[in-house]
């Protein structure tokens, strides 16, 4: 299940954290994985993951934005990682670009190659990370 709250443009819908519906999300939905929007601040902390309770759910954390072509910082990204493994096993945890590049036909404010710069980051990330 992708869980997106809006990639329209380079522009969002709704903002705040997964905290009023973690219990529900994390704990209540029969689902093998979820895609998870956590690329700023308004995306709200890893704290919710604390209601995952099965240890066969994947959680694709959208730490890279797909809203604009600069890279992240990669350590950043992997202090991130090692936060959300605080609530849930590290061998839960996938890495990807929030809500894919688009979610409507218009897309977002990124060029062809900065997409393809993002994959190949979130990939480097990744290996470094779970070797």
């Amino acid at each position: 299940m992708h869980i997106c709250r809006g990639n329209f443009k380079s522009t969002y819908v709704a903002s705040g954290g997964y905290d009023n519906v973690a219990e529900i999300i994390f704990g209540g939905l029969n689902v093998d994985g979820l895609f998870l929007e956590f690329d700023d601040e308004r995306s709200g902390g890893f704290e919710p993951l604390r209601f995952v309770k099965r240890d066969d759910l994947q959680l694709v954390l959208g730490l890279i934005t797909s809203k604009f072509g600069d890279l992240e910082n990669p350590e950043h990204v992997k202090a991130r990682i090692k936060e959300a493994a605080e609530y849930v096993g590290l061998d839960q945890i996938c890495l990807s670009p929030q809500c894919g590049f688009a979610s409507t036909e218009e897309g977002n404010l990124l060029t062809e190659e900065q997409q393809w710069e993002k994959v190949r980051h979130v990939v480097q990330i990744a290996e470094d990370v779970w070797k």
